[in-house]
């Protein structure tokens, strides 16, 4: 339902607000002195986690809902969170990945070009890199993506460049690599279905809402055999999305950013970590690695220290830990899967 008396200034539009990032987000607009204006189907995301403003329930993909919102709010700019993200069920069902992710994403640019929105910030993914020749990451690198999921977000980065030189739609597109954490205020957390996380599920691990930790492959060319990531906590991925809309408001031209640390993690190293800050020991199993799983993936995030002057301040191993365990203490499990096609903790 739209809230017509909703103050429309500084009001922006955030598509998959009530999911994990989103939400997070969300906060963070209206800390900075936005008003968040969230369009969710509440398909995977939870209505309970938009506080900071309106929530529209309904589709991206619908042009109506699309046109009534826009024309109600006037957004300036639109963050765009409404995607799927599992890669495993994105090669069992690619159509949905494809319709999603991508030809929802053309609906919404052509309304933004119809209604002159002419700044937008795209939650991508590292996944659009693949399996990369070298780490750290950097942006300019080679864009070959291994499964939908990444097909599907880079075909709206291509979108983005089209319709930046055609219609004047400027966008930062922001490569997530591996969010994790939550709301260090407890406002709001992780609490996806299915869990397919690393961090989540060491800590359902260890609190025995699932019966182990599965290690997909402990033979990589690493240090101790596991896949290396780059973890960054959500709450600074929130803040690179502000500093993303105050870049396009002061006029930035169209740019794709990694959004991580720098530095990787083990699997074995954050298994050490989440046992050291629970006090619990961690039932794990190692099985086969998973097809496409590159033994390390790094951002080099120094761009987007350049470009809009961020520095992930929040995101060691530990904080990442201690925040999404105490989100998880006194929480029934948010999920019992043992999908092993699921990718914890490969991509995003």
């Amino acid at each position: 339902m739209v809230d017509s008396n909703v103050k429309t200034s500084r009001c922006v539009l955030v598509t998959g607000g009530a999911g994990y990032i989103g939400s997070h987000v969300c906060k963070a607009l209206a800390r900075a002195g936005y008003t968040p204006v969230t369009l969710d189907d509440l398909s995977r995301g939870h209505a309970s986690a938009v506080k900071w403003g309106p929530l529209i329930t309904g589709s991206v993909g619908d042009r109506n809902i699309l046109d009534e919102v826009l024309s109600t709010y006037r957004p300036f700019a639109a963050l765009h969170f409404a995607g799927f993200a599992y890669v495993g069920e994105s090669f069992r069902h690619p159509s949905i990945y494809f319709k999603n992710n991508t030809c929802c994403s053309l609906v919404l640019l052509e309304a933004m070009r119809d209604y002159n929105v002419a700044a937008f910030v795209f939650s991508s993914t590292c996944a659009t890199y693949g399996e990369p020749d070298r780490s750290p990451i950097q942006e300019g690198d080679p864009q070959c993506p291994v499964n939908p999921y990444g097909d599907s977000k880079l075909a709206v980065e291509r979108m983005l460049y089209a319709f930046d030189k055609a219609h004047g739609v400027r966008s930062v597109v922001l490569r997530y690599f591996n969010a994790a954490g939550s709301d260090g205020e407890g406002e709001i957390g992780w609490a996806h279905e299915p869990e397919t996380r690393l961090v989540p599920r060491a800590l359902l691990a260890a609190r025995g809402d699932i019966p182990n930790l599965e290690v997909f492959g402990a033979n990589f060319p690493t240090p101790d055999g596991t896949c290396i990531r780059d973890y960054i906590h959500v709450s600074d991925v929130a803040n690179a999305h502000v500093l993303a809309l105050r870049y396009l408001e002061n006029g930035g031209g169209s740019v794709s950013l990694n959004i991580g640390t720098g530095t990787g993690y083990s699997v074995y190293e954050v298994v050490d970590v989440v046992e050291r800050i629970t006090g619990k020991k961690i039932p794990l199993s190692v099985v086969s690695r998973r097809p496409g799983d590159p033994p390390k993936l790094i951002a080099d995030p120094r761009l987007a220290l350049r470009v809009l002057g961020f520095v992930a301040t929040d995101s060691s191993i530990d904080t990442i830990s201690q925040t999404a365990w105490r989100w998880l203490e006194g929480r029934p499990c948010p999920s019992r899967t043992k999908d092993r096609t699921e990718c914890p903790p490969s991509l995003r």
